[in-house]
């Protein structure tokens, strides 16, 4: 059994689009959540950043697009993490960052389960959240009916009952409201060999978003179908304005 600490960078630039006003504003978002997806792990350059477990930089991997932990073995079922919903700070320009845990994606390479959070942050400096589901390589869907603010307490769980099905369920456990989506044949099998918390710069219209500095994420309750060994927890990953950890 394998963990691996994801450390990614912060300026992960690509164009943004800064609307005027409300209405093009929210068609731009429209356009940006048709298009969203998230994404395998891709490499990086070691840059400076540090990543730690147990004060060791045992086991480090470098991404850029990916940050958080990564346990690998083989036949997880299920992946469990809650977080509390960070605030994105304004940068004079929109960004976004994704909060989710999933299963496959690293050593597998055919899917990835997963949901999470997406957090954004205008060119105005508004914020907002959207939650979501996907069966990678297929886009992301939004979910309806579950509203998040910075600061909520949000359980985040994926389960798979077989290679090709599943259930991502997310529950606010500030407010009281959960939603679930099924998922059942997909063409894409998972291999089950990665359980993963990560801190995401997903990709929209066919590149990364700008990078949103959120100060941290954290990972509580984290735990996987199987248990963890005592070695490989709590790991971090951190960036100059951004970071994310698991406990």
């Amino acid at each position: 059994m394998k963990t691996a600490i994801l450390a990614t960078g912060a300026l992960l630039a690509t164009s943004a689009l800064a609307a005027p006003g409300t209405a093009a504003r929210w068609a731009n978002h429209a356009a940006r959540r048709a298009g969203r997806r998230s994404g395998f792990r891709l490499p990086a350059e070691e840059n400076g950043i540090v990543a730690e477990t147990n004060g060791t930089s045992k086991n480090v991997e470098y991404s850029s697009n990916w940050a958080g932990a990564v346990l690998s073995s083989t036949g997880f079922t299920s992946v469990v993490g809650t977080i509390t919903v960070p605030t994105p700070k304004s940068t004079g320009k929109s960004a976004s960052a994704s909060a989710w845990v999933g299963i496959d994606g690293d050593t597998c390479g055919t899917a990835i389960l997963q949901t999470g959070l997406d957090f954004t942050i205008s060119a105005s400096g508004a914020v907002s959240y959207d939650a979501w589901y996907e069966w990678y390589p297929d886009y992301a869907y939004d979910f309806s009916g579950f509203p998040v603010k910075g600061g909520d307490s949000v359980k985040i769980t994926v389960t798979a009952s077989s290679k090709a099905a599943g259930v991502a369920t997310l529950q606010n456990l500030t407010t009281g409201k959960s939603v679930s989506h099924s998922f059942s044949s997909e063409t894409n099998k998972l291999c089950q060999y990665d359980a993963e918390w990560i801190v995401e710069d997903y990709e929209s219209g066919g590149a990364l978003v700008t990078f949103a500095n959120f100060d941290s994420v954290t990972f509580t309750s984290a735990r996987p179908s199987r248990a963890v060994p005592p070695s490989a927890s709590p790991v971090l990953a951190s960036s100059t304005s951004s970071r994310a950890a698991l406990s």
